[in-house]
């Protein structure tokens, strides 16, 4: 899988079938009870709500793409995808703020419907990714339901297209999905069952989630981690450590990007190098970062908020969701250092994270910066690192077959964001930055920069 913007999108020219999720039961009606959504949907959607009585257009989605080769079997793909969002109930929710508190009321796998609807055919490739990418913009955090669903239909083969709101999907969910609905239509041709695991529900995860730290206060010693990270950065929030040439309290239009930054037998380098340094892919790349960043002006300290996955290994390892945690991580890196004694220093920084990783962010944000709280996004350019080896996840192995591909959109930015990628080609870096001249310069340079740093460290071992 390669994270990459929707305008680098090639699908080829054929008939467009989407299918519209509704419910066999009557409006109004509904065979479970309402739950409450989790910390992370509670601020997605306070944010959301906040920016319609504003008039303010904030939109995202996390979306995916990927082939079916062979003949189409219509009967087939639409029996996975309602197998699809059947297997996890928070695709078939309907979120509602009521009296201060998020709530989301489930639709009964059941009767769970889908509805298709005959497009017709798109005579070329520009044609189709701008549908495509219409499709993605109808999503809304406010409107049910949270994905879309669809499928270009040639004799030969089928891209399907899937896009869903943050509320129900993170940047792992994309794989799942990809995984899911690609094993249930190989099942449904054969006329056969998928054979998967049982998935727990993000609706659990985040009932139990609340329950657990509803009650959690400003003096918790479970806070005190957070607490010594900002008395050393100075604040709650990171600061992007290079000019971005934005202003204070205003928003921007987004520039979205993929770059390469090593081939496939650079990464097995790479990651040989991270080997004998004692670190993992993941801790050598923060490295080759927080190097790069040095070089560019900024300090020789780390500081910086990293995703780190809620789900673990057991019912959640395969469910869609928001399964994301956000956690300070810092480690020096001073002039003259060499690689070993950076990895050190992330590797023990790292080792800290893990041992804090309880805490959910939102609920530390709140408590820790209160004068923050109310806000739409980060109050300002943050510095953000994201990694992860698609190789790795569910269907791993068939991703780079099926072509799949991961977009991520937003529709403003007063920073920027990086989410490093690996996969069977190699490694990546997908940016979503605020379009400024400055901006432009700024990841222009720093990529230019990092790409030297992974290549030395590929090469010889050594920054």
């Amino acid at each position: 899988m390669l994270q990459a913007p929707i305008s680098e999108l090639d699908i080829a020219p054929g008939h467009v079938i989407e299918w519209r999720l509704r419910s066999s039961r009557s409006p109004g009606t509904s065979a479970r009870e309402d739950r409450n959504g989790s910390f992370n949907q509670e601020k997605h959607f306070s944010a959301a709500l906040d920016a319609r009585a504003d008039d303010d257009p904030l939109g995202s989605y996390v979306a995916c793409t990927f082939e079916l080769p062979g003949p189409p079997d219509r009967a087939a793909l639409e029996a996975a995808m309602l197998s699809f969002v059947r297997r996890h109930e928070v695709l078939r929710c309907e979120f509602r703020h009521l009296s201060g508190d998020l709530t989301c009321r489930p639709m009964a796998a059941a009767d769970a419907v889908l509805e298709p609807v005959d497009i017709g055919p798109v005579a070329t490739p520009e044609g189709v990714r701008g549908h495509v990418d219409a499709c993605f913009h109808r999503i809304d955090t406010l409107s049910w339901p949270l994905l879309v669903m669809g499928a270009v239909v040639r004799p030969g083969s089928t891209t399907v297209f899937l896009g869903f709101d943050h509320l129900v999907s993170d940047g792992l969910s994309t794989p799942i999905a990809v995984n899911d609905i690609a094993t249930a239509y190989t099942a449904a041709v054969r006329g056969e069952a998928p054979e998967r695991p049982e998935v727990g529900s993000y609706l659990d995860f985040g009932h139990e989630q609340r329950l657990r730290y509803a009650s959690l206060g400003a003096d918790d010693a479970r806070l005190d981690h957070w607490k010594a990270f900002m008395r050393r950065n100075g604040g709650f929030f990171p600061p992007f450590p290079l000019d971005l040439g934005v202003a204070p309290g205003r928003m921007y239009g987004t520039v979205n990007a993929t770059d390469t930054l090593l081939s496939d037998a650079g990464a097995e380098a790479f990651e040989a190098h991270c080997r004998k340094a004692d670190g993992k892919v993941f801790m050598g790349v923060l490295a080759a970062v927080g190097e790069a960043l040095r070089r560019e002006g900024g300090p020789e300290v780390y500081r910086g908020l990293m995703p780190v996955s809620d789900r673990g290994r057991g019912r959640y390892a395969e469910a869609m969701g928001w399964f994301v945690n956000t956690m300070p991580i810092e480690f020096p890196v001073p002039a003259g250092a060499d690689f070993a004694q950076v990895m050190a220093g992330v590797r023990d920084a790292a080792g800290a994270m893990r041992e804090h990783l309880d805490v959910p962010f939102v609920q530390a944000w709140r408590l820790l910066a209160p004068e923050y709280a109310d806000l739409r996004s980060w109050p300002y350019a943050v510095n953000f690192f994201s990694y992860l080896d698609f190789r790795r996840t569910p269907g791993g192995e068939r991703q780079h077959a099926l072509r799949a591909r991961k977009h991520v959109w937003a529709s403003h930015s007063n920073g920027i964001c990086f989410w490093f990628h690996r996969n069977e080609t190699g490694m990546h870096v997908n940016t979503i930055h605020a379009d400024t001249p400055q901006a432009h310069r700024t990841k222009a340079s720093l990529t230019a920069t990092l790409t030297r740093v992974l290549s030395g460290l590929a090469d010889t071992g050594e920054f």
